[in-house]
């Protein structure tokens, strides 16, 4: 939500009258049985029944609590002796779970957790390493990026609705809306090099 819910905000004074419910969930509400009108979902391959609209591109490194003096830019491996923090099994990240196997992390993970705001979190408080989208871990300043991001962890965010919805002026409103202000951060969101 650090990402939205200023787009939001900004989303309301241009259109006082629409009102917005906003659900923040690991679950995917089925828009299918109008669970939800629209979705906003990190996805590489949304689904193919609703209408999709990418927005831009996230991009994911590795950070760690500044106390720790890490030199960021080293490879993976001079990092896998350090405490991990992975991913619970209701946040599936399925990519993610594959690249921290690939490198050999699963068993250097002391906490496992299903949010990216109490991944965060525990980073923040120097429990270990973790992989977070890059737009969420750099408005911290207690937490460093050690590695660029990692293009096999990039996701794209898309803006999902219902086949029945495409002539819903207020959802093409904040569709047209939210597109503009998400690209505009295109940069920021793919997240930083480190050189």
């Amino acid at each position: 939500m650090g990402l939205l819910s200023p787009l939001f905000t900004q989303f309301r004074h241009r259109y006082p009258g629409i009102m917005l419910d906003v659900a923040v969930s690991n679950q995917l509400f089925n828009l299918t049985r109008r669970e939800a009108d629209v979705a906003i979902r990190p996805s590489n391959h949304p689904p193919e029944n609703l209408i999709g609209r990418p927005l831009t591109s996230i991009g994911q490194a590795v950070y760690g609590q500044r106390s720790l003096g890490l030199t960021p830019g080293r490879g993976i491996e001079s990092f896998a002796s350090h405490p991990w923090i992975g991913a619970g099994p209701r946040l599936q990240d399925s990519a993610l779970e594959q690249w921290m196997e690939n490198h050999a992390l699963q068993t250097a993970c002391v906490y496992r957790v299903d949010t990216l705001v109490n991944i965060l979190s525990a980073v923040r408080s120097g429990m270990g390493l973790a992989v977070l989208p890059c737009y969420l871990a750099d408005e911290d300043p207690n937490i460093v990026q050690l590695t660029d991001p990692i293009p096999e962890l990039e996701y794209g965010l898309w803006f999902l609705m219902h086949p029945d919805l495409r002539g819903v002026v207020r959802i093409h409103a904040f569709m047209d809306f939210l597109t503009e202000a998400v690209r505009a951060q295109k940069q920021r969101l793919a997240g930083p090099l480190l050189n």
